[in-house]
């Protein structure tokens, strides 16, 4: 028997309540509405041929897709087999193609995709799990309403809190829990993984998931924003007694300069907190890293890698930013009624569509080009992603298609 996407988009509507803390009120249901309309039809046509494309694109990918989306050399994918901090991305992007044309292709492969990720719910060696187990396990269990999804994702939230440092208040990002290695570094992405333990509290009733998400958020929000809006990549502190030592990076130019995706990681994670517990803290400093980066955004509309690296506004781009940018703004203007977000977001999403698609190359196994790895370590420049296919079709869906969406990934606002 066939199912249709309607129909299973109807179904997932108790899964949808049972992942809403509190009904939602009639305005706000307005309010959504009101966002996803006034798109100019131009940029419309512009995002829903992206969208077709990326679709298409996936779609004849897939049948040669040996393991997770990496990143791309020679323009085709590298792969993972376990699925390394990424592996959520290829079985959400699957998701995305399936909301966006219905194609039950996508929800199979997407399906099956998230279940290679089944030995990944206990490992407790990184603080990745949110990236991994989101997009995939949760939207399943929101689309599908098996509880083996939404199960399967409170038990990676369970070893996600036990990277949880109490003396610091903060989840350690990098490195097994015995390693006294980088055990009190924190990074800017935590921000994203958040709503994993967000949901496990939804879902179990236990405090302490929330209480963890809150008091990383806390902890990040008081030791990451400069006075200026920007934020390095890294910041570290003494495991022990949980005393800050000082700012850091990896992926960045320098402890004092701002990764451009860093900063749109914090943009969306912390707006997303926000919705899930309505503290207008972390509205503010949404907020405060947005405006940050809009000032500081070229005239192309697609970020430079480091947003203080020397060579900026001239240097390398990083279309990966500015897709995950784009989705966080389009959130922050539904949340903060400031339409200048939403209208910078529809122009990023608009500029990716125009100059970033793969669509002059005929190998090219990714949607989206001019993306950016790590800088510093010259690993990745000009290639593809799959976080950035992932979040240009979720920030297209933002703009043209927020019901059936948020059927996927909540866009409930407090």
């Amino acid at each position: 028997m066939t199912i249709s996407r309607r129909a299973v988009l109807a179904t997932a509507g108790g899964a949808t309540a049972a992942y809403t803390s509190t009904p939602r009120p009639a305005q706000t249901q307005a309010q959504a509405q009101a966002w996803a309309g006034g798109v100019p039809a131009a940029d419309a046509d512009i995002l829903r041929a992206a969208a077709d494309y990326a679709a298409d694109k996936v779609r004849a990918v897939a049948p040669r897709v040996s393991g997770f989306p990496l990143a791309t050399k020679y323009e085709k994918w590298v792969y993972s087999q376990n699925g390394d901090w990424v592996g959520g991305f290829w079985p959400g992007t699957l998701w995305m193609c399936w909301l966006h044309t219905g194609d039950d292709q996508f929800r199979t492969l997407a399906l099956d995709w998230a279940q290679r990720l089944a030995p990944r719910r206990t490992d407790t060696t990184t603080h990745d799990l949110g990236f991994l187990f989101t997009p995939s396990w949760v939207t399943a269990w929101r689309l599908t309403g098996d509880t083996a999804w939404r199960d399967g994702a409170v038990q990676a939230a369970d070893s996600l809190s036990r990277r949880y440092n109490p003396r610091g208040r903060y989840l350690r990002a990098w490195g097994a829990l015995e390693d006294p290695a980088n055990a009190g570094r924190i990074i800017i992405d935590t921000m994203m993984n958040l709503d994993l333990l967000v949901f496990a509290g939804q879902q179990t009733g236990q405090d302490r998931y929330l209480d963890i998400a809150v008091a990383h958020a806390d902890t990040t929000r008081r030791l990451f924003p400069r006075p200026d809006g920007s934020t390095p990549h890294v910041f570290d502190l003494d495991p022990a007694t949980g005393t800050p030592l000082g700012p850091g990076t990896v992926q960045g130019y320098s402890p004092a300069s701002c990764w451009s995706r860093g900063q749109a990681w914090g943009i969306y994670g912390f707006t997303t907190l926000y919705r899930r517990t309505a503290h207008t803290r972390f509205l503010d400093t949404a907020a405060r890293l947005a405006d940050y980066a809009l000032h500081t955004l070229t005239p192309d509309h697609i970020p430079v890698w480091d947003y203080r690296a020397p060579q900026q506004p001239h240097d390398i781009k990083d279309a990966s930013a500015g897709a995950v940018m784009a989705c966080a703004l389009t959130d922050l203007a539904a949340a903060t009624g400031r339409t200048h977000y939403r209208t910078t977001a529809l122009n990023i999403l608009t500029a990716l569509a125009r100059t970033c698609l793969t669509r002059t190359s005929t190998r090219a196994d990714a949607v989206l080009a001019r993306c950016t790895r790590n800088r510093p370590a010259e690993d990745g420049i000009e290639i593809s992603l799959p976080y950035a296919d992932y979040y240009l079709l979720e920030g297209i869906l933002r703009i043209l298609n927020p019901h059936d969406l948020d059927h996927a990934i909540d866009l409930t606002q407090p």
